[in-house]
Protein backbone atom coordinates (compact mmCIF):
# COMPACT_ATOMS: atom_id res chain seq x y z
CA UNK A 1 0.00 0.00 0.00
CA UNK A 2 2.64 2.43 1.28
CA UNK A 3 6.00 2.18 -0.56
CA UNK A 4 8.74 4.87 0.39
CA UNK A 5 12.11 4.64 -2.00
CA UNK A 6 15.19 6.38 -1.51
CA UNK A 7 13.64 9.30 0.46
CA UNK A 8 16.12 11.86 0.58
CA UNK A 9 14.56 15.77 2.15
CA UNK A 10 16.78 19.08 2.43
CA UNK A 11 15.73 22.44 4.18
CA UNK A 12 16.80 25.53 2.88
CA UNK A 13 17.94 26.60 0.04
CA UNK A 14 20.19 24.95 -2.34
CA UNK A 15 23.15 26.91 -0.86
CA UNK A 16 22.37 26.33 2.53
CA UNK A 17 20.81 23.27 2.87
CA UNK A 18 19.90 21.15 5.97
CA UNK A 19 19.42 17.38 5.26
CA UNK A 20 15.94 15.90 7.29
CA UNK A 21 15.70 12.83 6.29
CA UNK A 22 18.67 10.72 4.03
CA UNK A 23 17.60 7.67 1.72
CA UNK A 24 15.41 6.38 4.08
CA UNK A 25 13.50 2.96 2.94
CA UNK A 26 10.42 1.31 3.61
CA UNK A 27 6.99 -0.92 2.44
CA UNK A 28 3.79 -1.10 4.72
CA UNK A 29 0.99 -3.24 2.91
CA UNK A 30 -2.88 -2.58 3.02
CA UNK A 31 -4.32 -2.68 6.63
CA UNK A 32 -1.15 -2.72 8.47
CA UNK A 33 0.57 -0.42 10.75
CA UNK A 34 3.85 1.01 11.28
CA UNK A 35 5.01 3.12 13.85
CA UNK A 36 8.36 5.63 13.41
CA UNK A 37 10.25 6.63 16.49
CA UNK A 38 13.51 8.58 17.29
CA UNK A 39 15.04 11.11 18.98
CA UNK A 40 13.06 14.84 19.13
CA UNK A 41 14.01 16.44 15.65
CA UNK A 42 15.31 13.85 13.90
CA UNK A 43 12.72 14.31 11.11
CA UNK A 44 10.21 11.89 12.09
CA UNK A 45 7.27 14.52 10.61
CA UNK A 46 9.57 15.28 7.93
CA UNK A 47 8.66 12.24 6.68
CA UNK A 48 5.35 11.72 7.44
CA UNK A 49 4.61 15.10 5.58
CA UNK A 50 6.24 13.17 2.62
CA UNK A 51 3.63 10.67 2.70
CA UNK A 52 1.19 12.93 3.14
CA UNK A 53 1.89 15.16 0.13
CA UNK A 54 2.87 17.91 1.86
CA UNK A 55 6.73 18.02 1.29
CA UNK A 56 8.28 17.40 -1.97
CA UNK A 57 11.28 15.06 -1.51
CA UNK A 58 14.67 16.20 -2.81
CA UNK A 59 15.37 12.67 -3.85
CA UNK A 60 13.51 8.94 -3.87
CA UNK A 61 10.25 8.46 -4.14
CA UNK A 62 6.81 7.61 -2.22
CA UNK A 63 3.95 5.85 -3.57
CA UNK A 64 0.78 4.80 -2.10
CA UNK A 65 -1.27 1.88 -3.72
CA UNK A 66 1.41 2.66 -6.80
CA UNK A 67 0.75 6.23 -7.40
CA UNK A 68 3.36 8.23 -7.05
CA UNK A 69 2.52 10.91 -4.08
CA UNK A 70 2.31 14.42 -5.70
CA UNK A 71 -0.03 16.22 -3.17
CA UNK A 72 -2.69 15.57 -0.87
CA UNK A 73 -4.98 12.87 -1.25
CA UNK A 74 -8.37 12.27 -0.48
CA UNK A 75 -7.82 8.96 0.67
CA UNK A 76 -4.98 9.68 3.03
CA UNK A 77 -6.17 11.42 6.76
CA UNK A 78 -3.60 13.36 9.16
CA UNK A 79 -3.89 13.61 12.59
CA UNK A 80 -1.32 16.26 14.14
CA UNK A 81 0.07 16.45 17.83
CA UNK A 82 -2.76 19.43 18.18
CA UNK A 83 -6.03 18.66 17.70
CA UNK A 84 -6.61 21.57 15.20
CA UNK A 85 -10.15 22.22 15.93
CA UNK A 86 -11.97 25.81 14.67
CA UNK A 87 -13.05 27.32 17.99
CA UNK A 88 -15.95 29.00 16.91
CA UNK A 89 -17.32 25.35 15.10
CA UNK A 90 -18.88 22.93 16.90
CA UNK A 91 -17.89 19.60 17.75
CA UNK A 92 -20.46 18.43 14.47
CA UNK A 93 -18.78 21.24 12.27
CA UNK A 94 -15.06 20.17 13.07
CA UNK A 95 -15.91 16.49 12.35
CA UNK A 96 -17.07 17.63 9.11
CA UNK A 97 -14.98 19.83 7.90
CA UNK A 98 -13.19 17.10 5.85
CA UNK A 99 -16.68 16.28 4.19
CA UNK A 100 -17.28 19.86 3.46
CA UNK A 101 -13.91 20.87 1.86
CA UNK A 102 -14.42 17.45 0.01
CA UNK A 103 -17.84 18.58 -1.36
CA UNK A 104 -19.05 15.20 0.00
CA UNK A 105 -21.32 16.90 2.55
CA UNK A 106 -24.15 16.85 2.85
CA UNK A 107 -24.46 12.97 0.59
CA UNK A 108 -22.15 12.45 3.82
CA UNK A 109 -22.12 13.43 7.28
CA UNK A 110 -19.55 12.47 10.26
CA UNK A 111 -22.83 11.15 12.65
CA UNK A 112 -21.89 7.79 12.33
CA UNK A 113 -18.52 8.26 13.70
CA UNK A 114 -19.40 10.69 16.32
CA UNK A 115 -21.42 8.13 17.78
CA UNK A 116 -18.93 4.94 17.54
CA UNK A 117 -16.50 7.83 19.25
CA UNK A 118 -19.35 8.71 21.87
CA UNK A 119 -19.34 12.28 20.71
CA UNK A 120 -23.30 11.89 20.17
CA UNK A 121 -24.01 14.25 23.43
CA UNK A 122 -21.83 16.61 23.06
CA UNK A 123 -21.74 17.70 19.10
CA UNK A 124 -23.07 20.99 20.02
CA UNK A 125 -20.06 21.87 22.04
CA UNK A 126 -17.50 24.16 21.07
CA UNK A 127 -13.74 22.90 21.85
CA UNK A 128 -13.07 25.21 24.68
CA UNK A 129 -16.19 23.13 26.76
CA UNK A 130 -14.13 20.00 25.78
CA UNK A 131 -11.57 17.90 27.71
CA UNK A 132 -8.16 17.68 26.11
CA UNK A 133 -8.95 14.07 25.50
CA UNK A 134 -12.35 14.52 24.44
CA UNK A 135 -10.85 17.12 21.53
CA UNK A 136 -8.11 14.41 19.93
CA UNK A 137 -11.53 11.76 19.65
CA UNK A 138 -13.42 14.96 17.71
CA UNK A 139 -10.14 15.21 15.43
CA UNK A 140 -10.06 10.97 15.09
CA UNK A 141 -13.61 11.31 13.94
CA UNK A 142 -12.50 14.45 11.47
CA UNK A 143 -10.22 12.03 9.78
CA UNK A 144 -12.06 8.93 10.29
CA UNK A 145 -15.66 11.07 8.26
CA UNK A 146 -13.87 10.69 4.64
CA UNK A 147 -13.50 6.86 5.22
CA UNK A 148 -9.43 6.81 4.72
CA UNK A 149 -7.36 3.96 3.37
CA UNK A 150 -4.18 5.57 4.93
CA UNK A 151 -4.16 7.31 8.21
CA UNK A 152 -1.16 8.93 9.55
CA UNK A 153 -0.74 10.45 12.84
CA UNK A 154 2.04 13.00 14.12
CA UNK A 155 2.44 12.59 18.01
CA UNK A 156 -1.87 12.69 18.30
CA UNK A 157 -1.33 11.78 21.94
CA UNK A 158 1.50 14.17 22.99
CA UNK A 159 0.75 16.34 26.38
CA UNK A 160 -1.76 14.20 27.29
CA UNK A 161 -1.41 12.34 30.90
CA UNK A 162 -0.75 8.59 31.34
CA UNK A 163 -4.11 6.99 31.89
CA UNK A 164 -5.90 9.10 28.96
CA UNK A 165 -2.95 8.45 26.61
CA UNK A 166 -3.52 4.64 26.79
CA UNK A 167 -7.40 4.87 26.67
CA UNK A 168 -7.56 6.65 23.23
CA UNK A 169 -4.51 4.20 22.60
CA UNK A 170 -7.15 1.33 23.07
CA UNK A 171 -9.49 3.67 20.63
CA UNK A 172 -7.07 4.09 17.72
CA UNK A 173 -6.15 -0.26 18.35
CA UNK A 174 -9.93 -0.74 18.46
CA UNK A 175 -10.64 1.56 15.13
CA UNK A 176 -7.95 0.29 13.18
CA UNK A 177 -9.23 -3.48 13.21
CA UNK A 178 -12.56 -2.66 13.00
CA UNK A 179 -11.76 -0.22 9.77
CA UNK A 180 -8.66 -1.75 8.35
CA UNK A 181 -7.00 1.25 7.19
CA UNK A 182 -2.98 1.30 7.06
CA UNK A 183 -1.85 3.08 9.94
CA UNK A 184 1.84 5.06 10.42
CA UNK A 185 2.13 6.77 13.31
CA UNK A 186 4.92 9.01 14.57
CA UNK A 187 5.80 9.22 18.12
CA UNK A 188 8.87 9.96 20.60
CA UNK A 189 7.12 7.16 23.14
CA UNK A 190 8.56 4.01 23.27
CA UNK A 191 5.12 2.21 24.65
CA UNK A 192 3.39 3.67 21.93
CA UNK A 193 4.97 2.61 19.36
CA UNK A 194 5.39 -1.39 20.74
CA UNK A 195 1.72 -1.20 21.14
CA UNK A 196 0.29 0.28 18.01
CA UNK A 197 2.81 -0.60 15.65
CA UNK A 198 3.03 -4.04 13.78
CA UNK A 199 6.39 -2.89 12.24
CA UNK A 200 8.49 -0.52 13.85
CA UNK A 201 11.19 1.71 12.36
CA UNK A 202 13.87 3.77 15.08
CA UNK A 203 15.63 6.22 12.92
CA UNK A 204 18.75 8.42 13.79
CA UNK A 205 19.32 11.93 14.94
CA UNK A 206 18.99 14.23 11.99
CA UNK A 207 18.88 13.32 9.18
CA UNK A 208 16.83 10.64 9.50
CA UNK A 209 17.98 6.92 8.79
CA UNK A 210 16.94 4.04 9.23
CA UNK A 211 18.59 2.38 12.39
CA UNK A 212 16.57 -0.51 13.04
CA UNK A 213 13.45 -2.62 12.21
CA UNK A 214 11.65 -4.60 14.58
CA UNK A 215 8.89 -6.75 13.78
CA UNK A 216 6.21 -6.98 16.20
CA UNK A 217 3.83 -9.00 15.11
CA UNK A 218 1.63 -10.34 18.45
CA UNK A 219 0.13 -6.55 19.20
CA UNK A 220 -3.60 -6.77 17.96
CA UNK A 221 -5.72 -6.94 22.08
CA UNK A 222 -5.94 -4.47 24.71
CA UNK A 223 -4.28 -6.84 26.82
CA UNK A 224 -1.12 -6.71 25.03
CA UNK A 225 0.44 -4.86 27.18
CA UNK A 226 0.38 -7.22 29.82
CA UNK A 227 2.41 -9.74 27.57
CA UNK A 228 6.03 -11.40 27.88
CA UNK A 229 6.09 -10.39 24.19
CA UNK A 230 5.17 -6.52 24.78
CA UNK A 231 8.29 -6.25 27.50
CA UNK A 232 10.33 -7.35 25.11
CA UNK A 233 9.63 -5.08 22.09
CA UNK A 234 9.97 -2.18 24.48
CA UNK A 235 13.06 -3.39 26.01
CA UNK A 236 14.67 -3.75 22.60
CA UNK A 237 13.19 -0.46 21.28
CA UNK A 238 15.11 1.10 24.39
CA UNK A 239 18.01 -0.59 23.62
CA UNK A 240 18.26 0.69 20.36
CA UNK A 241 16.97 4.07 21.01
CA UNK A 242 20.08 4.38 23.91
CA UNK A 243 23.01 2.58 21.71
Amino acid sequence: MIEVRSLTIDYGTPSAAVRAVETVDFTLEQGKSLALIGPSGCGKTTILFALAGLLTPTAGRVTIDDTPVTGPRRDVALILQNAGLLPWKTVWQNANLSLLLSHDYPRRTADAVLDELGLEEVKDRFPAELSEGMKRRVGIARALSTSPTVMLMDEPLASLDTLTRERIQDLFLMLWEEHRFSLVIVTHDIAEAAFLGQKIIVLTPRPARVKARIDNPKLGSLEYRQTPEFARTVRLLREELER
